[in-house]
């Protein structure tokens, strides 16, 4: 069942974003070659908790750190450790944060310097993807029109959307109805309503759409070891418009490599 939110309700989830934002912003400055991706995570969780917010991953349902980063041909759900950034690395950043009883949830994508004319170009699509997708989550269209949107975009380039993973309801639990695909035909699924909050994050392969788990039963991988992008926003869904209630305004400010085209 779908629990459509208040006002109210949205009012808290937002002032939490605000802190996730924060704290994205406060890793993106750190993201350099040399710099382990461990020091990334303990920097988000201490941000996090300094402002009175608890990491949502961290101790989710085993899961041991505040930050999933995902590196290189990692999807997403990847460990951070001791490995330390490369120049021509991609890193995802996937962080939630739940303060006043409801959670928040956004992810980004960033290239390094070094990072290939290809991946960069996986990236930008797969951002332009994200906000096609938001652009369909209006009161009255389906969960399948933004998993369409998402589809026929990126498949108009060959990438990969992967199957097994998909966006989802946001509130009072970190993971609620419906489920949001990155993939789907228009006019199917649940329907969004006045008050529906939910994550949409497209994660878009280079290769092929297939995936493997490691053996940490977290890690997830592409199957082919291409590069994979993935970008999310929590979005609240009003029938007068559509609120994107995260934002990577700060974030943006904050990384050093002004990478993204802002086309849209």
């Amino acid at each position: 069942m779908i629990h459509c939110k208040t006002a109210e309700e949205v009012q808290k989830i937002r002032e939490g974003a605000k802190i996730l934002a924060k704290a994205h912003a406060e890793v993106a400055q750190l993201i350099r070659p040399g710099i382990t991706t461990l020091d990334l995570d303990k920097t988000a969780e201490a941000y996090i908790r300094d402002h009175h917010a608890v990491p949502s991953f961290k101790n989710y349902k085993g899961f041991p750190f505040a930050l999933c980063v995902s590196v290189n041909e990692v999807v997403v759900h990847g460990f951070p450790s001791g490995y330390m950034l490369k120049e021509t690395d991609v890193i995802s950043i996937d962080c939630g944060v739940y303060f006043k009883g409801y959670h928040s949830d956004s992810a980004y994508t960033y290239p390094l310097e070094k990072t290939s004319a290809e991946t960069l170009q996986l990236l930008q699509r797969t951002y332009e993807a994200l906000e096609l997708g938001i652009e369909k989550a209006k009161a009255g269209n389906r969960v399948g029109d933004i998993g369409s949107a998402i589809q026929e975009y990126v498949e108009g380039f060959n990438y990969g959307v992967v199957r097994e993973l998909v966006g989802h309801g946001v509130g009072k639990r970190l993971h609620e109805e419906p489920e949001v695909p990155n993939f789907g035909k228009r006019g199917k699924g649940a329907k969004l309503l006045h008050g529906t909050v939910i994550a949409i994050e497209p994660m878009i392969n280079l290769g092929r759409r297939d995936v493997v788990q490691e053996s940490d039963g977290w890690t997830i991988r592409t199957k082919d070891k291409k590069p994979s992008a993935h970008f999310e926003h929590t979005v609240a869904i009003w029938n007068d418009k559509t609120e994107v209630v995260t934002t990577h305004e700060y974030l943006e400010e904050k990384y050093w490599y002004k990478w993204r085209n802002k086309s849209r």
